[in-house]
């Protein structure tokens, strides 16, 4: 097993097996680059957030994408915490943010994708409710004063 413990991590994991395939993917999605997300998920790809409903397959998940992700609508962010491999299995510790304009949610995410012949075929992400509820009432107060919100970890 190989890990990369926080953002540091993330230029060293951007080209080193499915690890690299993960941050980068990741990191596509953060920069509006759909395009390049989708070059790393394969045709089943399966995408299940806790408690939502299953998205399958990559045509259904670039549909989704293509119709939140857009700077004028809704951006992500990420800040790794660590990232672990173990063969084809990626698990990441992280914290995500969800942004519209100017209110921004931050929360606990714990992601595990299995990535084959450095394609994503499953991502499941699992966040706990009260936290995201919280990240939101904080970027709801954040936009009334900016310091009662959460910031992203630096470094």
């Amino acid at each position: 097993m190989t890990t990369a413990p926080n953002s540091h991590a993330d230029s060293r994991t951007a080209t080193d097996g499915p690890s690299g395939t993960v941050v980068t993917f990741l990191h596509a999605l953060r920069d509006y680059d759909v395009d390049g997300a989708l070059d790393l998920v394969s045709e089943d790809l399966e995408f299940a957030n806790a408690s939502l409903p299953t998205v399958h397959g990559r045509s259904r998940f670039e549909h989704l994408v293509r119709s939140l992700l857009r700077p004028d609508r809704l951006g992500v962010d990420v800040h790794f915490n660590h990232v672990a491999t173990d063969g084809e299995v990626v698990l990441t510790d992280r914290i995500d943010e969800v942004s519209f304009r100017r209110f921004k949610s931050r929360f606990w995410v714990y992601g595990r994708c299995v990535v084959r012949d450095g394609k994503i075929t499953k991502w499941r992400d699992s966040f706990d409710w009260l936290d995201v509820t919280i990240g939101t009432l904080r970027g709801m107060a954040g936009l009334v004063s900016p310091s009662l919100n959460r910031r992203m970890p630096q470094g």
